[in-house]
């Protein structure tokens, strides 16, 4: 599904990834664990196309994503890959119906159709009662849970998440954690999951544990 290779990426002297080779497979489950400084977050953002490596490449199936410009990189992000943030940046000003709505507006979808999906994705995610509701008005968890459904709208193949369970409490946390593996069983999702949370890298396909810049198990 993603295979990247050769991967080094620094910031000023600081060499944050010293030669990455990794491949995620699809339709899984795969935690990255490490302390922090570890390079995981960096690597997550290349893996997700949100930032380039100073060399290596980064491969979806066949699409060397390394190899695209910012414009055709754009396009290809919002179509295939959600992301999951520890915050959630739903955009206060917006409804929770029109933040999830947004990236499918984005890739020129027509009103009706993107809020007809948001809905459906609410509804499955239990926040149909907060579909119009901004988000200093929810909860922590639902906050998260709506950030996931902004992540599947487009129905990406990909969802990226780093440390999605951190700001929540016990509780929350297990909700999301369990509505991961539900996700990835109903859609068939690829997911990757920066996290500190023991419980969730136990339970995930794939563990890879990082350190220095580097993968070590």
């Amino acid at each position: 599904m993603i295979s990247a290779r050769n991967i080094f990426k620094s910031f000023g002297n600081v060499e944050v990834l010293r030669g990455i080779d990794i491949d995620i497979e699809a339709r899984a489950v795969t935690s990255v664990i490490g302390p922090s400084g570890a390079g995981k977050t960096t690597l997550l953002q290349i893996l997700g196309s949100l930032a380039r490596p100073d060399s290596g490449s980064v491969v979806y199936d066949d699409v060397d994503i390394s190899r695209l410009n910012d414009a055709a990189l754009s396009r290809f992000r919002c179509r295939n890959i959600g992301f999951v943030f520890q915050l959630h940046r739903l955009l206060p000003e917006f409804s929770l119906l029109e933040n999830v709505a947004m990236p499918a507006l984005i890739a020129g979808e027509s009103k009706a159709d993107a809020f007809a999906r948001a809905r459906a994705l609410l509804t499955r995610l239990e926040l149909t009662h907060r579909a119009d509701h901004r988000p200093a008005q929810l909860s922590g968890g639902e906050c998260q849970r709506g950030a996931v459904a902004r992540a599947l709208i487009n129905s990406p193949k990909v969802i990226l998440a780093d440390e999605p369970t951190g700001s929540l409490d016990s509780a929350n946390r297990q909700r999301l954690h369990n509505l991961f593996f539900e996700l990835r069983d109903e859609l068939h999702a690829t997911f990757l999951i920066v996290t500190h949370d023991e419980n969730l890298a136990a339970d995930s396909d794939h563990i890879i544990s990082m350190a220095d810049g580097r993968i070590i198990s």
